[in-house]
C-alpha cells in the first residue's frame, strides 16, 4: 500500500476504474490495520485486507475463493 510515487491505493483505483477489471479480485497485504486503515482500502477498491504477516490459511482461502 505504502509505495513511493503511485501508492497501492492509486494503483487499485486505476484499476477498478477500467471495466475489463471487473472480475479481478484485490487483496491489500500491509502492515496497517485499523479500521480506518481498512476503510481505505475499501473505497480504493480493495476486496480484501489482510495484516502483515497475513494469516496464510486466510491467504490461502481468499486464493482459492478467487479461483472457483
Amino acid at each position: 500500500i505504502g509505495m513511493p510515487g503511485m501508492d497501492g491505493f492509486e494503483v487499485a483505483r486505476q484499476i477498478r476504474s477500467k471495466s475489463e477489471n471487473d472480475n479481478i479480485i484485490l487483496i491489500a497485504l500491509t502492515g496497517w490495520g485499523q479500521a480506518e486503515d481498512r476503510s481505505r482500502t475499501r473505497e480504493a477498491g480493495f476486496d480484501h485486507h489482510l495484516v502483515k504477516p497475513a494469516d496464510i490459511t486466510a491467504l490461502q482461502s481468499l486464493l482459492v475463493a478467487a479461483a472457483n
